[in-house]
């Protein structure tokens, strides 16, 4: 922990960097005195996605272990669906791991430091809606109101304590059964869109 709370401390991102000092001083760490600067990578393209993009979509999660084909919801998170949707442009989500496996609760994907504590650099605000987690059901990963970036999860089975705690943007309509298969470590490969026809 005192490795995580040290790196993390001194990262690109102002969110992991905040955690990290939060890290550092349940561990009885050292902990910088001079106030952080928040300074976001959040460029004006992505932020125009974010703001203007409602269309319905589908992405396909190239795994290791097979495809999982997710439909988006824009019309009920239509931040959350246009920042994903900005990374999977970027290819951001190419060439990571699962760094969270929970069996029968969640497979989580998206931290490019593979340990949980990685983003995109910048954080998008929750869009907190009421469907529920269901088998299937796509969320965005938080450590707190307001601290998505780009760690999603999906979910093994329902999990109906959190409804309401996190934002709902997706489904998975094909490959659950891949689903049930990943392993920690296992690889994506390509996260890409899908368009009609595919």
């Amino acid at each position: 922990l005192a490795d995580i709370a040290k790196s993390a401390m001194i990262d690109d991102s102002f969110g992991l960097r905040q955690r990290g000092r939060a890290l550092a001083a349940k561990c009885a760490l050292p902990v910088p005195t001079e106030p952080d600067r928040f300074e976001s990578a959040l460029s004006r393209p992505i932020y125009d996605a974010i703001y203007t993009n409602s269309r319905p979509t589908r992405v396909k999660i190239a795994t290791s272990r097979g495809d999982i084909v997710i439909e988006l919801h824009p019309q009920i998170a239509p931040k959350t669906v246009a920042n994903y949707l900005a990374l999977v442009s970027q290819k951001f989500y190419d060439n990571r791991i699962w760094h969270r496996v929970v069996p029968d609760f969640v497979v989580q994907d998206g931290c490019p430091r593979g340990d949980g504590w990685g983003g995109p650099g910048y954080e998008i605000r929750c869009e907190y809606n009421r469907l529920p987690f269901l088998r299937g059901t796509v969320g965005m990963a938080t450590s707190g109101k307001d601290t998505g970036g780009s760690q999603y999860f999906i979910c093994q089975s329902a999990q109906p304590h959190l409804d309401g705690r996190y934002t709902v943007f997706g489904q998975v309509i094909s490959g659950m059964e891949i689903v049930d298969q990943i392993q920690l470590g296992d690889s994506i490969r390509t996260v890409t869109e899908l368009h009609d026809g595919e």
